[in-house]
């Protein structure tokens, strides 16, 4: 009688940490693939086109490009707020410099910044004279090599 019991306690035991390890496993898949493979759209504009990672939460605008180590050559990020404001882009923390490109709400460039470097604080805070609702944040010579200008129209969608 002692030997099945301990018989039934080893594989009771066994399935729970088989369970245990398997549920271990797929939330560290989950986790890795919510941290790693974010949102993206396609966004044209001049002689560009960009995949962009969307960050369309304040969390994901706050965080940025901060600590990304190297842009892709049409990668990048594009920023969409809930409001048009002036909305101002910092460089702390990041790795790499930027172009930054502000559109309004009809997606137009109201502002550009070229080559924004990374900075410590104190930071300089880059800002548009005119209202927009979306920034994209570009690799350093995108606005150069595409030809972008104030007045160019961009085109992506949001349903992604």
């Amino acid at each position: 009688m002692d030997k099945l019991r301990v018989f039934i306690w080893r594989r009771s035991t066994t399935i729970i940490l088989t369970v245990g390890i398997v549920l271990i496993l797929v939330a560290s898949v989950v986790s890795f693939a919510a941290a790693n493979f974010k949102p993206t759209t396609q966004v044209h504009i001049a002689g560009g086109v960009y995949s962009l990672w969307l960050a369309d939460t304040e969390a994901a605008r706050v965080q940025g490009l901060s600590g990304v180590e190297k842009v892709d050559t049409n990668g990048g990020l594009l920023m969409a707020f809930d409001t048009s404001d002036t909305h101002g882009i910092w460089m702390q923390d990041m790795k790499v410099s930027l172009d930054l490109v502000w559109l309004d709400s009809k997606k137009e460039v109201v502002y550009i910044v070229k080559n924004a470097p990374p900075q410590e604080p104190p930071l300089t805070v880059y800002e548009p004279k005119d209202p927009a609702l979306y920034v994209l944040e570009l690799p350093a010579g995108s606005v150069v090599k595409a030809g972008i200008k104030i007045g160019d129209i961009a085109t992506f969608k949001l349903d992604v």
